[in-house]
């Protein structure tokens, strides 16, 4: 399983959720995990996700989801699991 990080924010608007996830369904992305919270009206979502299951190339999703982002007015970035975890390992 290849899995992979996503974080989500800016200011809460409707439909962030099922925008962002309609997406990842497209492109055959699975959501293992997901938790969000709003503080005074702004919006944040981590998702851990599998993208074992996709065609395309790594780098083509998270550009994809930045795009994705822009478009609902919050900011999307995407980073390998690995990666994530040794930038936050003390």
């Amino acid at each position: 399983m290849k899995r992979a990080i996503i974080t989500v924010v800016g200011q809460d608007t409707v439909g962030i959720i099922a925008r962002v996830c309609t997406c990842l369904a497209d492109e055959k992305v699975n959501i293992l995990d997901i938790s969000q919270t709003i503080v005074s009206g702004y919006f944040n979502m981590m998702m851990i996700v599998d993208v074992s299951g996709r065609d395309a190339d790594f780098d083509k999703l998270a550009d994809l989801l930045e795009k994705k982002g822009e478009e609902i007015g919050v900011v999307i970035k995407m980073q390998r699991e690995e990666i994530f975890d040794s930038m936050h390992r003390l």
